[in-house]
């Protein structure tokens, strides 16, 4: 049989005081004396009572919940390490504060702001993280109407109330691009997100910035979803050219996975004859074969410091910006030295080819250099 419970009402019996002074004493309101709140806070750690999270949102008007809502397919988010290890370093600094995190994953952006105004009506989170900034972004103008504060992943493309954690990775991208320039590749591909995310943008130009810079002015960019279908799907398109790349640099890191898997079926040798890299420095991508050269921007780190901001911004009603190391490139097996004798290679075989009947719509889209939407 499970045993009961202690409450307010056994702490004020026992400490022969009424349930008010109790309450008053837990929560450290004035009106109570040093001696009976220390006598009461005593008796309550005796008993092992513990406060009712419903009762204190209910005297304190607060949700101790924060929210996040991410607008895109599960099972991309499924499968992306990234998502993961950012929730993961919101929840180490949430659970010692007695607060929870309210993910909502939805289909698209207006089914998301449908939930920012469900969260605001039904007062279920004391503030929200913002991720996958946009240009011109509704939220934040929409979150500003609402009164619910914020902290944003990055830096916005357009005036913006609220914090930002910021993680420069366009660093990350260049130290790549300069890793295989310097290992002699010059036909190099980018396999990016949508151009509609601030960071898919970022990513791409910091990509064209560099290659340019290198005397490539007409480096390929594929964009995607994110999602390692994508990936492996523009790894497809690629490797089918009549020169194919000698080098891909993925946005993240499941889609350079997928990369890996369909050069490893083409017979493509990675890197002796392909070089491929990641970007998030996820853990799996120590374990794939041959390990993968990647950009590590420590997520778990970016998740704790939003938290804290955003707890920090909920107290006080304001908090800085907040500067993270920059991603950094970690080399590892999957790239290598440009093959001086590569020959055009012809489309493969095989059905599993870029072109078939029904397109998938994750099917990634090729873009000029410098290309824009």
């Amino acid at each position: 049989m499970t045993a009961r419970k202690p409450t307010i009402a056994d702490v004020a019996r026992s400490a022969g005081v009424s349930k008010g002074l109790v309450s008053f004493a837990l929560n450290d309101r004035p009106g109570v004396s040093p001696e009976t709140r220390s006598r009461i806070l005593s008796v309550a750690e005796d008993l092992g009572w513990q406060p009712s999270l419903r009762a204190r949102a209910l005297s304190t008007r607060t949700a101790y919940a924060l929210g996040l809502v991410i607008a895109r397919e599960p099972d991309v988010i499924g499968v992306d390490p990234f998502f993961s290890a950012v929730i993961a370093g919101i929840e180490r600094v949430l659970a010692p504060e007695g607060r929870v995190l309210v993910l909502s994953v939805v289909a698209d952006p207006s089914e998301e702001i449908a939930t920012y105004r469900n969260f605001a009506r039904d007062s279920r989170v004391d503030g929200v993280f913002l991720t996958d900034l946009r240009y011109d972004d509704p939220r934040i103008p929409l979150l500003g109407e609402l009164g619910i504060p914020a902290v944003t992943f990055g830096r916005p493309g357009c005036p913006s109330p609220f914090p930002a954690v910021v993680l420069d990775d366009t660093e990350g991208i260049e130290s790549v691009v300069r890793h295989l320039i310097d290992l002699g590749h010059r036909r190099i591909a980018h396999v990016g997100g949508s151009a509609q995310l601030l960071h898919g943008a970022r990513r791409r130009d910091a990509f064209l910035a560099a290659t340019r810079a290198a005397g490539i002015p007409d480096a390929q960019v594929l964009e995607t979803d994110f999602s390692a279908a994508a990936g492996a799907a523009a790894a497809r398109v690629l490797l089918s050219q009549p020169e194919p790349p000698t080098a891909i640099l993925f946005a993240n890191d499941p889609m350079a996975i997928a990369g890996l898997s369909v050069a490893h079926e083409r017979g493509v040798r990675v890197p002796e004859d392909l070089s491929i890299s990641g970007f998030d420095g996820s853990d799996m991508s120590r374990y794939v074969y041959p390990t993968l050269t990647t950009v590590s921007s420590d997520a778990v780190a970016w998740g704790s410091a939003a938290a804290q901001t955003l707890l920090e911004s909920i107290a006080s009603g304001a908090s800085s910006d907040v500067e993270l190391p920059a991603a950094r490139i970690v080399v590892r097996d999957s790239t290598s030295a440009a093959r001086s004798d590569v020959a055009p290679r012809p489309p493969h075989p095989t059905g599993d080819g870029p072109l078939s009947p029904t397109p998938d719509p994750r099917t990634p889209t090729t873009r000029a250099a410098g290309g824009h939407r």
